[in-house]
């Protein structure tokens, strides 16, 4: 799941990872954010460099992450857990950095918040939709969907229906109906919204 986070209406691309349950955020944007970076990619180069010690640390244990830039387009991005965050924030030199920690904790306990309780996710995307624009027509047709597909895809799986190529043919030609474009472009039209 690609999300757009905001730390003071700045964005922060993240991927919840669902084996690790932990979300993994743009380290680049982590750091553009801290630093109001021009170009946060060269700033991470130097701060390995300079810290050999955080760059080994990195290197090991931040992993390359699949994520939408801003064209859309899905790129291997280093991104970091929270917790490995919090190690390399202390190493960043940011009047920034305590309330970057203490927003990152939030976002953790929303999200373990929502694990426990599943309507908190309905009411956040409900919340982020608004932010975005939408009408409240659209997010109720939004909502239903989501109940339709999960419906639909459990009949699916009961008619034999194999995850994978023809799961996404079906999804494809089922938001084509509902919204006029194609998964892939509908997600392109989102990240141009968000952006």
């Amino acid at each position: 799941m690609n999300e757009v986070k905001l730390f003071e209406n700045k964005q922060i691309r993240s991927v919840w990872n669902a084996e690790l349950e932990e979300w993994c955020l743009s380290l680049v944007d982590v750091i553009g954010v801290l630093t109001d970076s021009i170009n946060p990619t060269d700033y991470l180069k130097k701060l390995r460099k300079r810290d050999e010690i955080l760059g080994d640390y990195i290197g090991t244990n931040c992993p390359h992450v699949e994520m939408l830039t801003e064209t859309g387009k899905k790129r291997k991005t280093l991104s970091a857990t929270p917790k490995q965050l919090f190690r390399i924030v202390q190493s960043i030199p940011s009047k920034k950095a305590e309330p970057f920690k203490l927003w990152l904790a939030e976002v953790a306990k929303q999200r373990l918040d929502q694990i426990q309780d599943p309507e908190l996710s309905i009411e956040q995307a409900m919340r982020d939709y608004h932010r975005l624009g939408y009408s409240e027509e659209w997010i109720n047709t939004r909502l239903q969907s989501i109940q339709f597909r999960k419906e639909l895809t459990d009949e699916w799986k009961k008619a034999g229906v194999e995850e994978g190529l023809e799961y996404a043919i079906l999804t494809n030609l089922m938001t084509k109906e509902w919204s006029g474009k194609t998964v892939a472009q509908y997600k392109k039209k989102r990240v141009c919204e968000i952006i």
